[in-house]
């Protein structure tokens, strides 16, 4: 290999140049996380390429703009009196709405009303319009009723957007080349994101400037990172036939992933074997249950908080836990502001103590259960409020016990050697040790022996550098995880039977992607012609199964236990033909994974006229 050099700018260049300044410059991971994001990336025309972190410019204070290596996943919509219009503005220019990073974060925990957060779990909330505006949610303050709001796809883009402008003006300087545009670009989604999450996510960095992405699971990035810092040494923490769990549980969600360890031609192969289903558990939750605890104390004193000011708590808890946690500190003072006149001697203040978190936390959120817990389910009321579908059961040691027994032997439990955390959550260290406990006490009473911890990540960088890491996987250049779609794929097919007064026809449900199906891969759906209703608006239905391992395309599904198959987003759409309206055209399937990982699905007529259904949410589009 050729040596390094720079040229005049102090840019790396390299002597055998052309052919490698054809390609991208860069590769960039980018972990686009519920509470906080993230950059990393590797210099291609380095002579042993190694993964970096970005730090990310941002305001932390009006007029002070400083570089962290995180920026929180948050929106500030100020007002026309928060801040002068000059200390809002960044070394570059930045058209996008409100004020993304470290100050949002800061400022919205005074005025909640004005804060756009968890836009990562809205993405992926069927029960709303994702391209709607409809964030902030859930606090109508008079205040913020000229605000616009955002919708949760252009909050997602928002973020990106910040993302691309910092690293085009640090980096690319004006050089089109080096633009983020231009790069190399892997984007994180969690395991269980279903397809139409995916292609939101895809969409989101289109509107930021991001054309060409390639999207990658957030467990699997964890386990890349760990696999770029052990270097050639992986290999002797992990043996043939070891079963990884990936533990992850961030500001939103909580995913886990089991990934296998076997041998093909005399040499060790990964494969990701299973992923969970999508929780909506966190660590907004966690926040939630300690403004719940504090409040309760404020209450039991005389102070009772309006919404606005339960929000601020919220907020206020969030940070005095993560102080907590992720220091020696037994006690964070929590503030929340008065309102109009007396916002500042109204002022409330309390504290958080390291006893509350463990109680309310530790204790609330991972309890000691046994290997046959699983989550309650609460019983529904007919009318509820519209927002987050959150888990109502929060103990995740409950639900790892169900995902460890639906992945396990029959009638078993799949049975882990080797762990791996991810998340912040787990900065905390009382909350991996409760999790390896209770973990271990279960292997032990099945004649297993205890986990291995894997240890030396980066809970908060992890994802971003793994991601970087994978760009150079795709190169051939270390260890890559086999795993393909994180689900089985089925398109709903009516049955066809005779009519039932006020009974609809029964729904199949055929397999047009099984589990594991490779990115850039195309099948032809195997099996009988299908009635495709073209000319009128119809209905697309769309299900996916993270436990059916063994279908396969073709594979026609007429009853399943509940939670075996779940309904995803369904596709509402006219199929356009220049025949008669509402005619059935006979076709066959064919399924297509595409290179950043969404699924399309093909009509194909005997004819050869195609019409494409890619579950995108786009109306009126097919």
């Amino acid at each position: 290999m050729s040596a390094k050099k720079r040229d005049s700018s102090g840019r790396s260049s390299s002597s055998d140049g052309d052919e490698r300044r054809d390609g991208p410059r860069f590769i960039v991971g980018i972990d686009l996380g519920t509470t906080n994001c993230a950059v990393a990336y590797v210099d291609l025309l380095e002579e042993e390429p190694g993964v970096r972190s970005f730090a990310i410019p941002q305001l932390v204070k009006p007029g002070a703009v400083e570089a962290h290596l995180t920026m929180p996943s948050f929106v500030y919509l100020a007002g026309e009196h928060d801040f002068p219009e000059e200390s809002r503005k960044l070394p570059w220019d930045d058209p996008g709405p409100g004020i993304a990073g470290l100050l949002a974060r800061e400022q919205g925990a005074k005025v909640p009303a004005r804060l756009v957060s968890s836009a990562k779990s809205w993405l992926c909330h069927a029960g709303v319009d994702r391209r709607a505006r409809i964030l902030p949610w859930g606090l109508d303050d008079p205040s913020s009723a000229a605000l616009p709001k955002l919708s949760p796809l252009e909050a997602s883009a928002r973020y990106l957007d910040h993302m691309r402008r910092a690293w085009d003006h640090e980096v690319a300087k004006g050089e089109r080349a080096l633009e983020l545009a231009r790069q190399d670009v892997l984007l994180t989604v969690p395991a269980s994101f279903d397809a139409v999450a995916r292609e939101l996510t895809v969409e989101a960095a289109t509107i930021a400037g991001l054309a060409r992405v390639t999207l990658l699971e957030e467990p699997q990035a964890a386990f890349y990172s760990w696999l770029e810092r052990q270097g050639e040494s992986w290999r002797r923490k992990l043996a043939l036939g070891d079963l990884v769990l990936v533990c992850d549980v961030g500001g939103g969600t909580t995913d886990f992933s089991l990934i296998s360890v076997s041998q093909e031609q005399g040499n060790l192969v990964l494969e990701r074997t299973a992923v969970g289903e999508h929780l909506l558990l966190g660590g907004d939750n966690m926040d939630v249950a300690l403004a719940h605890v504090l409040a309760e104390r404020l209450r039991s004193k005389g102070t009772n908080l309006d919404p606005w000011q339960s929000r601020g708590l919220w907020y206020a808890c969030r940070q005095a836990k993560e102080e907590i946690l992720s220091s020696e500190k037994e006690i964070s003072p929590v503030v929340v502001l008065g309102r109009g006149s007396k916002l500042i001697g109204g002022t409330i203040k309390t504290e958080l103590t390291r006893a509350d978190v463990s109680a309310t936390i530790v204790e609330g959120f991972f309890p000691r259960v046994a290997a046959d817990a699983r989550p309650v389910l609460r019983q529904r009321t007919g009318l509820q409020e519209i927002g987050l579908p959150f888990e109502p059961d929060a103990a995740a040691t409950k639900h790892l016990a169900r995902f460890l027994g639906r992945h396990g032997p029959e009638g078993g439990l799949a049975k882990p050697t080797a762990l791996l955390f991810n998340g912040g959550v787990f900065r905390g260290a009382a909350l991996r040790e409760r999790t390896r406990e209770v973990l271990d006490s279960w292997l032990v009473s099945s004649g297993a022996k205890p986990v291995s911890v894997l240890e030396g990540e980066d809970l908060d960088l992890a994802v971003a550098r793994g991601a970087a890491y994978y760009g150079l996987v795709r190169r051939g250049r270390g260890v890559r995880i086999r795993g393909g779609t994180a689900r089985a794929y089925y398109v709903g097919i009516a049955s066809a039977m005779p009519a039932v007064p006020g009974v609809p026809p029964p729904l199949k449900a055929l397999c047009v992607a099984g589990m594991g199906m490779e990115e850039g891969t195309e099948v032809a759906v195997p099996g009988r012609e299908f009635a495709l209703l073209v000319g009128e608006p119809a209905e697309f239905r769309f299900l996916g199964s993270t436990v059916r391992k063994d279908d396969r395309p073709g594979t026609l599904v007429d009853r399943w236990e509940e939670g075996e198959i779940t309904e995803l987003a369904p596709l509402e759409t006219a199929l356009e033909d220049s025949g008669k309206a509402g005619a059935t055209v006979p076709v066959t399937l064919h399924a297509h994974v595409t290179e950043v990982g969404t699924l399309e699905v093909s009509c194909v007529a005997r004819d050869g006229r195609r019409w494409k259904l890619s579950w995108n949410v786009r109306d009126h589009e097919s």
